[in-house]
């Protein structure tokens, strides 16, 4: 009994210090702010794809290189797509509704980068299908699979 008494207390004195369980993370509210100033920025017109590629040479390195790579494998793949930024992500997307998008393992501070899909992508297969890939260095072969997972999520 005193040990659970004391685990609760340790847990209500971490949540009185900001140290939440639950809640957004400094870096959720921030990608939430981001993504209200897109919807503003997108009814004005005003995302284009400069602004995309403005954000990707944002990145530190090696989510620059990346994301730089993956913006030229997604419009060889897919031209149909338009860039778009996206919780402050580079995203694509066609019909103005995201397919693809690249996360930079920085921005949320984790140890890899992502590059996913949306339920918009047609990559459905059987009754259980992989939806993002984490990335940490790529290689020919992880490119080409990318480029046909890209084709086939706008097919």
């Amino acid at each position: 009994m005193a040990a659970q008494k004391k685990a609760i207390h340790e847990a209500t004195k971490a949540r009185t210090k900001g140290e939440r369980s639950g809640g957004f993370s400094a870096e959720e509210k921030a990608a939430m702010r981001e993504r209200a100033q897109e919807l503003k920025a997108e009814a004005r017109g005003a995302i284009t794809e400069r602004e995309v590629l403005a954000k990707i040479e944002a990145m530190a390195e090696p989510d620059r290189s990346m994301g730089k790579k993956l913006h030229v494998v997604v419009k060889a793949s897919a031209p149909g797509l338009s860039p778009k930024l996206w919780y402050g992500m580079p995203a694509y997307a066609k019909d103005g509704k995201v397919v693809c998008y690249f996360q930079s393992g920085k921005k949320f501070k984790t140890r890899y980068s992502t590059f996913g899909f949306t339920d918009e992508a047609k990559l459905d297969e059987g009754a259980m299908w992989p939806t993002a890939f984490a990335l940490t260095r790529l290689t020919a072969a992880d490119w080409k699979k990318i480029g046909t997972l890209v084709k086939t999520a706008v097919s």
